[in-house]
């Protein structure tokens, strides 16, 4: 089984997601179920597939959830001392040279990544290319757009 690259805090998130799909929604579920089978004829029941086909899903997220936590290689980046430079986990501020905006950037495992929350998947091309930097050095990255600048401005493991 192959081990997944995760931070402590997206195993707290994935675990808060299981808990929930098991503790309310599952319940939840099972509720309305049992309801829309007390209409009577459950063969053409509307409530009742849709029901059913709900309780498919929760039951297939929780699976994948459980399967996602079993193979997670749980990193926590407040423990590391990579001496400056960016690995898994690090928090990094880093200036657009082309641009001359400021971004903050996470790079976090494939399961927890989610660019809204800044936090950018090990595999993408921006994570690669940074990795094995320091505070200072200057990295191009190709985007779909063509090479984008970047200067490491900052390497926090928070």
């Amino acid at each position: 089984m192959n081990r997944v690259p995760i931070t402590a805090g997206g195993v707290r998130k994935l675990r808060a997601q299981l808990h929930q799909l098991k503790t309310v929604e599952r319940p939840r579920i099972i509720q309305e179920i049992a309801a829309a089978r007390d209409h009577g004829d459950i063969s053409e029941n509307a409530e009742f597939h849709a029901a059913k086909e709900q309780q498919g899903f929760i039951e297939g997220r929780i699976r994948d959830l459980e399967g996602q936590l079993g193979c997670a290689q749980v990193i926590d980046p407040t423990t590391l001392d990579a001496g400056g430079k960016v690995v898994f986990g690090a928090t990094l501020g880093l200036l657009d040279c082309d641009g001359g905006s400021k971004v903050t950037y996470q790079i976090v495992g494939d399961l927890e990544a989610d660019i809204t929350e800044c936090k950018i998947s090990i595999s993408s091309p921006i994570a690669r290319a940074l990795i094995g930097r320091k505070e200072g050095d200057i990295v191009d990255v190709d985007v779909p757009d063509g090479v984008r600048s970047y200067e490491i401005l900052t390497v926090r493991y928070v």
